[in-house]
């Protein structure tokens, strides 16, 4: 993914998705990688803090894509608008892995 011509890597960024823009996706942890893709949290959990607590529970994004519906549901803040988001997010991802394989086995 090409970067704006405009960034820089500062460390000023309050949000993931500055920190996206200004050094690359490839520096983002996963919690910070499911920051984004949660985007807004809730009053008491930031969407950072979501994706954290999801990271520590299920040890990875595919302990958290191994997980039934109801179970993700226990976590605060993690709506179905947000479960909606987590779970487009990494069938995305999983299509576009199974597309990747299929194409080197050609």
């Amino acid at each position: 993914m090409a970067l704006p011509s405009n960034s820089s890597n500062e460390q000023t960024w309050r949000h993931p998705g500055g920190k996206l823009l200004r050094a690359g996706p490839a520096t983002l942890t996963e919690a910070e990688l499911l920051a984004i893709v949660i985007s807004a949290g809730t009053a008491k959990n930031p969407a950072e803090k979501i994706a954290a607590d999801l990271i520590e529970k299920f040890q990875s994004l595919r302990g958290i894509a191994a997980q039934p519906v109801e179970e993700l549901m226990k976590i605060s803040g993690l709506g179905q608008v947000k479960l909606c988001r987590i779970a487009a997010a990494l069938e995305i991802g999983r299509r576009f892995a199974q597309h990747e394989k299929s194409e080197s086995q050609i």
